[in-house]
């Protein structure tokens, strides 16, 4: 069964939506909080906001998908934000970006087998002194090579084999 198909506990969002209830206005901020809950979007909680606000599932979707901080699939548990703003490319975003794909075996947007790591590709992470710079949960990683961008991923990886 697909990851998106599975049944949510839509009780989780009673209290979003009596936060919201007279605010025509919310939808980013009642997306913004079903994320906070379940760490992603999943696509039948998409369905009740959409009832609940009473807009389309389409409207829903379409605010959902032009937002870069909306997450349709679940992330894995180390999610690399890898910055590709006008001083990460010219310092060597796109070498950063090929190094990760190749450590981690997946595309933009994709999540490890394991879980472990998901990763994608912003606009801007406000960080340009540091450029080239990604982002892994609340840490900042900045003046990246491909080898240092490589090590930062296998120590994470190493640090969690140990936790198991």
């Amino acid at each position: 069964m697909c990851e998106n198909c599975k049944k949510s506990d839509l009780t989780l969002m009673t209290e979003v939506f009596t936060k919201y209830k007279d605010d025509n206005h919310a939808l980013v901020s009642v997306l913004q909080e079903a994320q906070d809950i379940y760490g992603y979007l999943p696509t039948d909680v998409i369905y009740l906001i959409a009832q609940k606000l009473g807009v389309s599932p389409a409207k829903v979707m379409g605010v959902a998908t032009f937002y870069s901080q909306f997450r349709l699939k679940k992330a894995g548990k180390n999610l690399i934000l890898l910055c590709k703003g006008t001083a990460c490319h010219v310092n060597g975003a796109d070498l950063i970006a090929k190094a990760l794909f190749e450590e981690l075996a997946i595309s933009d947007g994709g999540t490890t087998e394991d879980g472990l790591f998901s990763i994608k590709e912003v606009a801007c992470l406000g960080c340009c002194s540091l450029s080239p710079v990604m982002m892994i949960g609340e840490t900042t990683y900045g003046s990246l090579t491909p080898k240092k961008a490589k090590e930062i991923v296998r120590a994470i990886r190493s640090a969690e084999e140990l936790k198991q």
